[in-house]
């Protein structure tokens, strides 16, 4: 069975400032322009029956505002009318009201257990789109934003069972089809699962083609399932379409189709009530391995060979246990016997007395080890200085113990780590695995439309950019940016809603869920000299903050950043905010 590499994320050096000062802020004005709309936005609330966290995080938080990629400063919203809107931006003196360039066949409102409707933008002529009824749309739309080739027109449409959102699509095209594979997103209700709500999530991998020499319309050609306990925070599909990216508290499996989530549960459970390959204690000195044989086994069957940090253990001509030991053995005072109960017990003597070994075989998970009862008394009794039954029984002595209250929000991480996995499309299989540890999601960009998104997650105090690259196999994640000291900021702001990047890493920026937009930018040459007073020398870049407050009271529905401009959504308003005027 192949196992999933773990892998890290490696830093550059070069793109991290470690005398950044901090933000400052500027009191320049920002230019804000406002657009009334016609209709209000299709905002669907939260029903009752929707009350767990990650019914918030899915479609609580959702962002109805969508930026078009391919297109500069183009964003599209849906209004209750069942209409797509867009406002592209060419003059911010000039502009327009929103467009309609496509109206939902389908009245949304007369679903009960609708959704909100979600969008994708596919690739420069194609869009996914879904109505938050359980419909899934494939429109063509000529080259959007040149009124004479665009022209939105169903290419296909099919009831996919309960409703989803999409999360993310990409377009292939070779010289025998074309095809669209969709990701689409729904939380779902097991009633046999009697632990937590019984909740799950869902990622469904869609896959609709049409053969270039066939006349024949678009159809789903392949349905993949993958069930998992929490919301993605980041999910996307490489741009080959050969594999998919995900960021997530709780892991993803496929589920196979046609086989039956019963035998499902009955594999998992017999997978983890499996024997374990060995058994192995330790004491300061030695360790002894103990491994039950198969029956009718004699010495001749048995090849055990001791290096100084490695063991390779042979049964009856296969490989039993392989790998390099946590640390060094002294190989020739190392032995093994034969025990009556027919079991092999080896005994290994450390090099290095008194040394705990956490583990026997570097990355072998397959052994237990057996904890004897004098060793847990003695490291009790070790760390009793520890503990006391009085709550801070003398505050006033040198080192006093830590108090969790004086702990800022941004100090204090989620008990569960959250990881990013790599599946094989194929095999249906996780083939690379990094653990995020502390390192906290913020948000997601489109750096590169012909790219998989890129990913922001929080360093330390700051905020690292990750752009994804599934054709290299050694070096699969790039750090591409930096955003000093946005990490620890953000954490500060406890009703931010969104959060967003420009294109080009010129600027941060988040809202909270009324009026306030923050801006942060990145460090630019001083026009006049500056000087740190504390350190007496000059003050070459300065990073400014900037803060616009919106004329509404209306909450924020959407938020998206262009190179040059920040887009707020609210339920009757779009704002446009001019962040950079330079080119």
């Amino acid at each position: 069975m192949e196992v999933a590499a773990n892998c890290s994320l490696r830093v550059k050096r070069p793109l991290l400032d470690p005398r950044f000062e901090g933000y400052k802020l500027s009191l320049e004005p920002l230019p804000c322009y406002q657009l009334e709309l016609d209709a209000a936005v299709a905002e669907v609330k939260l029903r009752d029956d929707q009350y767990t966290l990650e019914h918030m995080h899915a479609f609580g938080m959702y962002n109805y505002l969508h930026c078009d990629s391919w297109y500069q400063d183009s964003v599209y919203y849906i209004d209750n009318l069942g209409r797509v809107m867009n406002l592209t931006v060419m003059l911010d003196t000039a502009l327009g009201k929103p467009r309609e360039v496509f109206r939902l066949p389908t009245d949304m409102t007369a679903c009960d257990n609708r959704l909100c409707a979600s969008i994708h933008f596919t690739s420069s002529t194609w869009v996914t789109l879904s109505d938050g009824t359980g419909r899934l749309y494939l429109i063509g739309t000529g080259e959007r934003g040149n009124s004479a080739s665009e022209k939105w027109e169903i290419m296909f449409n099919e009831e996919l069972g309960n409703p989803f959102i999409i999360i993310h699509s990409i377009s292939l095209l070779n010289t025998e089809e074309h095809s669209v594979t969709t990701l689409l997103l729904r939380i779902e209700k097991e009633e046999l699962d009697m632990k937590g709500s019984g909740f799950y999530v869902s990622l469904e991998w869609v896959t609709i083609s049409k053969k270039n020499k066939d006349n024949k319309k678009y159809e789903i050609i392949k349905r993949d399932i993958l069930r998992g306990k929490s919301v993605p925070h980041y999910a996307a599909i490489e741009p080959d379409g050969k594999g998919l990216m995900i960021v997530s508290y709780k892991s993803f499996t496929f589920v196979h189709g046609g086989q039956n989530l019963e035998e499902n549960k009955n594999e998992n459970m017999s997978e983890k009530i499996k024997e374990p390959l060995y058994y192995w204690q330790q004491t300061e000195d030695d360790l002894t391995v103990t491994i039950r044989l198969p029956e009718g086994s004699s010495k001749e069957d048995i090849q055990v060979q001791f290096l100084p940090d490695h063991i390779d253990i042979v049964l009856k001509g296969q490989r039993f246990l392989e790998g390099n030991l946590y640390s060094s053995v002294d190989q020739e005072s190392s032995t093994w016997i034969i025990k009556e109960n027919n079991s092999l017990e080896i005994f290994l003597i450390k090099k290095n007395e008194g040394l705990t070994w956490p583990e026997l075989v570097v990355g072998d998970k397959q052994g237990e080890f057996i904890r004897d009862s004098a060793q847990c008394a003695a490291v009790a009794e070790r760390l009793m200085h520890l503990t006391s039954e009085e709550l801070n029984p003398n505050p006033d002595k040198e080192k006093p113990p830590c108090n969790a209250q004086e702990l800022e929000e941004c100090d204090i991480f989620f008990e569960e780590s959250s990881s990013l996995c790599r599946f094989d499309v194929s095999t249906l299989k996780t083939t690379h695995v990094v653990n995020l540890g502390s390192n906290q999601y913020l948000f997601s960009v489109i750096v590169d439309p012909k790219e998989m998104p890129c990913f922001c997650l929080r360093h330390d105090v700051d905020a690292l950019l990750w752009q994804p690259h599934s054709s290299k196999q050694d070096d699969m994640w790039e750090h591409i940016a930096t955003f000093n000291a946005l990490g620890y900021v953000q954490a500060s702001k406890r009703d931010k809603k969104f959060f967003a990047c420009a294109p080009n890493y010129s600027y941060a920026a988040l809202c909270e869920c009324l009026r306030r937009v923050f801006i942060y930018r990145q460090p630019t040459p001083m026009s006049t000299v500056l000087y740190n007073r504390k350190e007496g020398r000059q003050v070459g870049q300065v990073a400014k903050q900037q803060v616009a407050s919106l004329e509404t009271n209306d909450p924020i529905l959407g938020f998206q950043a262009t190179n040059e401009r920040l887009f707020v959504l609210t339920t009757k308003n779009l704002f446009l905010i001019k962040v950079n005027t330079e080119n």
